[in-house]
């Protein structure tokens, strides 16, 4: 790694997989500090996501095959994610020029540290759309901040970006969703540290409560979901902690009981700061529960970086939304809506049931595992999500995990978590691959029902999602 501070113009940068979501809003932000940037990508390559690639070049992007041609010269930064294999031609291209070479998350550490006031948002489920929300609070207050997330935040979308996973602010705060799953989150020196709920996902229970406590003692100030026992439980190393929750009694930022309220597309809510008794009426334009609480730690992480809690709240209100974050995509005359979610892990697929339960129709689920590792790691709890989350007349469809090409054991697939789903007493079908899947849901789909699209690492299922809307419609 090198060091910090980095000034993204002294040199040029390559971005390794430039259109996937941890790479494209770093590639956006040192390019919106002046940086000179180029890259590539697979899926540029094999014609995937065109209109990405198209609104690159557009903006200024170089953009190369990955066959090693974009690299050129051993001034050139190279960044690729910690992931990518040494014999992929970029990197074999950096070794033998002698370029210096940066993991993603290295580079987002060094321009996280560099800010004045860091803000950094962790915890298995909810990071993105807290950053979201937080960067858009924080946006509204004048602070200007730069924000990296792994979603494209509409607040920030315009015909001038329509792939806004970061915004470029200025370079005193800096808000950034921090990763867990390969333990780059030890790289983070945060003013305010948010720690939102911990449960299996990449890493087992042990692991992750070393890191999560870790980056707790780190955090200047530390922001903790006291509703969530195992990072209640994380809380006491902190140095100044300010707690939220939605029925912890201890909770700093709560709600006023029996004022909480929802709706198929917001929820809301009274908060009480309990410091001074204040009241506040909140409105959340998001359904769920979990919504709710992503606000409330939002609205908790603000203040700890001097936002004052009533305009905090007030901002919510036009907090527009993440793509792939229960994003409805359309309600067809026969009143089926398509939705599309990046829910991939079990916590992440049980909020968005929960939230679809809790209103009526059927659902029918599909769902693409992000990757066989991941499969692996989590499929016997991804099935007994699928099994106890939908009701009888529910089901969930399974294809193939994610593969772009690698070396990875691709022995256990999402046969095996259909077959347990069902062992479980679920209704699931597995059909490998979505062009059959597609036809599937055609022939199951009724009116009333609520069609999901669940999966991560895959920007083509939105436009899964728009094609079984418009066949559907």
């Amino acid at each position: 790694m090198m060091e910090s501070p980095i000034d993204p113009t002294a040199r040029p940068w390559f971005f390794c997989g430039i259109g996937g979501s941890g790479m494209l809003p770093l590639a956006q932000i040192v390019h919106g500090l002046g940086g000179t940037v180029g890259g590539s990508d697979r899926s540029h390559d094999q014609g995937r996501t065109p209109a990405k690639f198209e609104w690159l070049e557009e903006k200024g992007f170089q953009l190369f095959p990955q066959d090693g041609s974009g690299v050129t010269s051993r001034d050139q930064i190279v960044v690729a994610s910690a992931a990518v294999e040494n014999t992929v031609p970029e990197i074999v291209k950096a070794r033998e020029l002698g370029c210096d070479r940066m993991s993603r998350a290295e580079l987002n550490a060094a321009l996280f540290n560099a800010a004045d006031t860091g803000i950094a948002v962790a915890g298995t489920s909810g990071k993105s759309t807290v950053t979201a929300m937080l960067g858009w609070i924080l946006h509204s207050a004048g602070l200007e901040p730069t924000v990296m997330n792994g979603a494209v935040m509409k607040n920030f979308v315009s015909p001038d970006n329509p792939f806004a996973s970061a915004h470029v602010g200025g370079s005193s705060v800096y808000v950034s969703e921090v990763d867990e799953s390969d333990g780059s989150i030890a790289l983070y020196r945060p003013a305010v540290g948010v720690l939102l709920n911990i449960s299996l996902d990449h890493k087992s229970m042990d692991e992750l409560r070393a890191l999560f406590g870790d980056f707790v003692a780190t955090s200047r100030a530390t922001v903790v979901n006291a509703d969530d026992t195992e990072t209640a439980a994380l809380a006491s190393g902190a140095s100044h902690l300010l707690a939220f929750g939605l029925d912890a009694a201890d909770a700093d930022i709560s709600i006023v009981p029996g004022t909480e309220t929802s709706t198929a597309t917001s929820s809301a809510a009274t908060v009480v700061d309990r410091r001074d008794g204040s009241h506040y009426p909140l409105t959340v334009p998001m359904p769920g529960r979990h919504n709710l609480s992503n606000a409330l730690g939002a609205i908790a992480a603000a203040n700890a970086a001097g936002v004052a809690v009533v305009d905090a709240v007030r901002a919510i209100a036009g907090f527009a939304g993440l793509a792939r974050r229960f994003d409805l995509i359309g309600t067809t005359h026969a009143a089926i809506s398509v939705i599309d979610d990046f829910g991939h892990n079990p916590e992440k697929c049980a909020a968005t049931l929960r939230t679809l339960r809790r209103h009526p129709g059927r659902i029918i689920a599909f769902f693409q595992p992000h990757g066989y590792g991941p499969l692996r790691q989590m499929g016997a709890e991804l099935a007994e999500t699928f099994a106890r989350e939908l009701g009888t007349d529910d089901r969930v469809i399974m294809c193939d995990p994610v593969y772009y090409g690698g070396t990875v054991d691709r022995s256990l697939g999402a046969e095996r978590v259909v077959r347990l789903v069902e062992d479980a007493g679920g209704r699931a079908d597995y059909i490998p691959s979505r062009k059959a899947v597609a036809d599937r849901i055609l022939t199951l789909a009724r009116p009333g029902d609520r069609i999901v699209i669940m999966g991560a690492r895959d920007d083509t299922l939105t436009e899964f999602a728009r094609d079984v809307f418009a066949r559907l419609s």
